[in-house]
């Protein structure tokens, strides 16, 4: 696959319509969708086709989406904005690109020092957080549904060594999420720009830093031809969720057998996505460093400061924020459980086998 064949964008949509009316012809539907993500991109934008081809086989083809890449119907960020209007009657994003409409929606995307990706899918499922998110999300008229998740992240590519806090300070980083929040306290210049503007902004010098996901999509996107060192893990992104997100009027419309298969192709979606990431991403970190790219870890002094950061954050959130403390409060919860489980459990694994 060439980077240029997934980094093309169309022209961004006229302002948003009412919903129109599913087009239907002999009993069949079809659904605009659109996704924040350049629809060839590996994991991000395949987790949207594989989705809508699922929906289309498993209804015989009584349901189908036709799928826009980011920028072609509407902007990257304004998915949700596009379905909660009535523009699409679908979309494929991930949910902290509408945080500007709700900080609590962090809390499906990623936080920092938080849940990773089989965790977040036990919070969700059997936790409270899915219903929490449906609560949150009906208050715009949208119905949610996780459908993939990157696994834990890269915490970013950058030129030079990052030997202590004064080696960020006055950087122009793109950073995602709460994050990117944290990164403005220690000094970075923090900045979120959609998928396939990283690198060319990366490329110009516009950026002198860009965190995306990791070894698969890094690669893809071409961030190793212009820096050389790339950190991890991410502080901010232990996983990263997306989500497919429904016009509630267009999903009452629909029979209750189309709104399973919706849901359960959601759901197998999900699991091939971090399948997907799970194993590309070790076979591209291994061609990454083959061609010299350097991994390597954030000094203590760092990840200090970045903790005290990041907590700083999710109490000023949560202060302005009634829905955002009320998440945090669940989130939090199963944190406190996860956390010992894993260190006596999974973290043991990775130092025996080392």
């Amino acid at each position: 696959m060439k980077r240029r064949d997934f980094l093309k964008t169309g022209a961004i949509a006229a302002p948003a319509a009412a919903l129109a009316a599913p087009a239907v012809a002999q009993g069949k539907i079809e659904w605009k969708m659109p996704t924040s993500f350049p629809a060839k991109a590996p994991g991000v934008g395949t987790n949207a086709t594989t989705f809508a081809q699922r929906v289309a086989d498993m209804s015989d083809g009584q349901l189908t989406f036709k799928v826009f890449s980011a920028g072609e119907l509407v902007p990257p960020f304004g998915v949700e904005d596009a379905v909660e209007q009535g523009t699409a009657e679908i979309g494929h994003s991930t949910p902290y690109y509408a945080a500007s409409k709700n900080s609590a929606v962090h809390f499906f995307s990623a936080v920092p020092f938080g849940l990773t990706a089989p965790e977040t899918t036990g919070w969700l499922r059997y936790g409270g957080g899915q219903e929490l998110w449906n609560d949150l999300y009906a208050q715009r008229g949208l119905v949610p549904f996780y459908s993939g998740n990157s696994g834990v992240q890269a915490a970013g590519w950058f030129k030079s060594p990052i030997e202590g806090l004064a080696d960020l300070e006055g950087l122009n980083m793109r950073i995602a999420g709460l994050g990117g929040e944290a990164m403005r306290k220690v000094g970075v210049n923090a900045v979120l720009l959609p998928p396939q503007e990283i690198f060319p902004a990366f490329q110009s010098g516009a950026i002198d830093a860009a965190e995306w996901v990791g070894p698969m999509l890094d690669q893809a996107f071409g961030l190793q031809k212009v820096a050389s060192y790339c950190y991890t893990p991410a502080f901010h992104e232990p996983s990263a969720g997306l989500e497919v997100v429904v016009n509630k009027d267009a999903w009452d419309s629909l029979p209750a057998n189309l709104q399973a298969i919706i849901a359960n192709a959601a759901e197998a979606s999900a699991t091939e996505t971090l399948s997907q990431f799970e194993y590309f991403n070790a076979v591209a970190m291994q061609q990454l460093k083959d061609a010299g790219a350097e991994f390597r870890t954030f000094p203590d002094e760092v990840i200090a400061a970045l903790k005290t950061a990041v907590a700083e954050v999710m109490d000023e959130n949560a202060a302005s924020n009634a829905d955002f403390a009320s998440v945090r409060e669940s989130y939090d919860a199963f944190l406190a459980l996860a956390r010992p489980y894993g260190l006596a459990v999974k973290a043991p694994v990775f130092a025996q086998r080392a």
